[in-house]
């Protein structure tokens, strides 16, 4: 699979982090993190292209995915460059070690500008989506999150969400509930969609302790070159 090199160029520009053992790039909407049946190509083969072509290496490149954002969805994406790092990452992120925080925007209806929010949810594999569902349906699972309004504009608000769950569509369907759904998420309940059929969820900042050198590290991902993201992002410069 070859990647364009004007695609490389780009690529560079989105990296966040970088060592032996880690590469955080800067996810676009558009992107899929790994393969699917659309065939499109992955970042994950655009990063290990990168990496070949940067180090002059032949052959196979590892590249482990160590975690995995909805397509619509941009921000950080955490990749593993041997295999010890992905090992320690996979237990990390199984063991909740990691501060996982995204932006969402959403029309608010919510009586609340901060709180958590609880419920269950039960994937349905077939419509890729998940719902709400009472705590006795079988294999519904426990979603958790912290929120808060963090920004306002005429018509919208910035939420500063923390994921203390990772659940399948988690964020879209715990604020869907609320009625209150993401920016151009038509599949949980959006007025309409945007142009690019994107939504207005960005995994804005992770945190945790590098699986090799054990150092702090944190990383902030830059919103997506769009007027409604750009205007609350430049709120906080």
């Amino acid at each position: 699979m070859i990647v364009k090199e004007n695609t490389m160029t780009e690529l560079r520009d989105r990296i966040l982090y970088e060592d032996n053992h880690l590469i955080v790039v800067n996810k676009m909407p558009s992107e899929i993190v790994q393969g699917d049946k659309t065939g499109d190509i992955p970042l994950s083969e655009t990063v290990k292209d990168y990496l070949a072509q940067k180090y002059q290496k032949h052959g196979n490149v590892f590249l482990g995915v160590a975690h995995r954002i909805d397509r619509p969805t941009s921000g950080a994406v955490v990749f593993a460059r041997t295999s010890k790092a992905l090992a320690r990452l996979n237990a990390m992120f199984a063991a909740r070690q990691l501060t996982k925080k995204y932006w969402v925007v959403a029309k608010w209806k919510h009586s609340e500008a901060k709180g958590r929010l609880e419920h269950f949810l039960l994937k349905n594999e077939s419509k890729n989506k998940s719902f709400v569902v009472s705590e006795n349906v079988f294999g519904a699972k426990k979603a958790e999150l912290l929120y808060k309004v963090i920004a306002t504009s005429q018509s919208y608000v910035l939420l500063e969400v923390e994921l203390l769950t990772g659940r399948h569509h988690q964020i879209r369907a715990q604020f869907a509930e609320l009625g209150c759904p993401i920016k151009g998420d038509l599949k949980y309940g959006a007025d309409r969609s945007n142009p690019d059929g994107s939504i207005h969820l960005h995994a804005r900042q992770i945190a945790f302790a590098h699986p090799v050198g054990n150092h702090a590290i944190e990383i902030v991902a830059p919103v997506p070159d769009e007027s409604l993201w750009m205007f609350f992002e430049g709120k906080f410069k």
